[in-house]
């Protein structure tokens, strides 16, 4: 393959800003990997239980994440960046398949896959932006991941507990330096003039990505359900569980899931609004895998007994979402809903009474706090102020939010 020179890779203002088919195709890998995830909670219902699975989580959620400002940038087309989009859906697939026992046997394959992922997509945009100014970042992520990619792969090599510390370290260093600018000796921080400038793309790219959520959620119910002999009362569970897909999806879509790119292009300060954009997805779609992990138990169950691990999980998942929602909605228009802290109020009122009865129980009153929230979200809203006001952005200023991590 003839090596396109550093430009012809760059998107440019005029470039379409949908997603592509192949953008698509690799959110597939995370289907699985999501799954997976609840998989592995489910199997440990416990609070290091818990964390483990938000580090691997956390984990996946970047490898997207990465690829996603990457093709916001960088022109999809390009063979050379569909080649290296390809390239990492594989590393994702060999990561969500060592997903069950990273914790375990499997650890040194899935830190393998997440160091060989990350740094090797900075050493191919190094060699092929040679000659652009977008280099210079290709270089700050290669030197960050390789940073990072010290505690990824020790952890692997040790056991336990040490191998959660050290994982749980390699993120706050992913994190973090993304968070900061990616300050780097020698290079310094990106400066804001090199973010992308796609800013429906990336928003997009969020959107699909809750949907994936969801589809794992229908997933993980749907085979929970198939394995039953579709008795009443495991019916009644699923239906529960369909119903409460529909909502979630209903009030992540009402106005902020919709206008998160005019947002971007209407805030004064796109960093801080796409950062908090970004982070609130991530407690989103921990709260979609919770809530999964909550119905599989409920499906399975629904009129037996209730064990208190179990209403964290099933009352949890939604209070999850509804954090990351209020969160988002907080970063497209500066305020929260006040139906959000109530129903989160709610759900937390109901724990207590929601034991005596069975899991069936308090599934269906996350699903009538869901439904309420929903139906609050339709009424008009005296006085309330969207985005649109003075602080948009001046006619032809299409930056993005997001510092590009590859």
């Amino acid at each position: 393959m003839t090596r396109t020179s550093g430009a012809e890779l760059v998107r440019r203002p005029g470039d379409p800003q949908r997603a592509t088919f192949l953008e698509l195709f690799f959110d597939l890998v995370f289907v699985l990997g999501l799954a997976q995830l609840s998989h592995e909670l489910i199997d440990d219902l416990a609070w290091s239980g818990a964390f483990r699975t938000l580090v691997l989580l956390l984990a996946m959620w970047w490898v997207w994440f990465t690829t996603a400002s990457l093709t916001d940038r960088l022109n999809p087309q390009q063979p050379a960046i569909q080649l290296l989009v390809i390239g990492t859906l594989v590393g994702g697939l060999v990561m969500a398949a060592a997903l069950p026992d990273a914790f375990g046997a499997k650890g040194l394959v899935f830190a393998a896959a997440y160091v060989a992922t990350q740094v090797g997509r900075s050493l191919f945009l190094l060699f092929q932006l040679r000659g652009h100014d977008l280099q210079r970042r290709s270089a700050r992520a290669l030197f960050w991941f390789s940073v990072s990619s010290v505690p990824w792969i020790a952890g692997a090599l040790a056991h336990d507990a040490v191998r959660v510390t050290l994982w749980t370290l390699a993120l706050v260093v992913d994190y973090v330096v993304f968070a900061l600018g990616l300050p780097t000796p020698r290079l310094g921080r990106s400066p804001k003039s090199d973010l992308p400038v796609m800013a429906e793309h990336l928003a997009e790219r969020h959107r699909q990505f809750f949907i994936i959520a969801l589809g794992e959620l229908i997933l993980v119910t749907g085979l929970a359900f198939s394995g039953t002999g579709f008795e009443p009362d495991r019916s009644a569970a699923f239906a529960v569980s369909i119903a409460t897909t529909v909502l979630l999806w209903r009030i992540y879509i009402y106005r902020a899931g919709e206008l998160l790119a005019e947002a971007i292009h209407a805030s004064a300060d796109p960093l801080r609004l796409g950062l908090a954009a970004t982070y609130a997805h991530v407690v989103m779609v921990a709260g979609v895998v919770v809530t999964a992990v909550g119905f599989e138990l409920v499906i399975a169950h629904p009129l037996g007994d209730t064990y208190p691990t179990w209403i964290v999980v099933i009352l949890g998942g939604p209070a999850l979402f509804l954090v990351g929602r209020a969160t988002f909605e907080y970063a497209v228009f500066g305020h929260i809903s006040g139906d959000r802290p109530v129903g989160l109020l709610v759900l937390a009122a109901l724990t207590p009474a929601m034991l005596l009865g069975p899991p069936l129980l308090p599934a269906l009153a996350a699903a009538v706090v869901l439904a309420a929230i929903a139906i609050a979200d339709t009424r008009p809203r005296i006085g309330r102020r969207g985005f649109m006001t003075s602080t948009r952005a001046p006619r032809g200023r299409r930056t993005s939010c997001f510092p590009l991590y590859w």
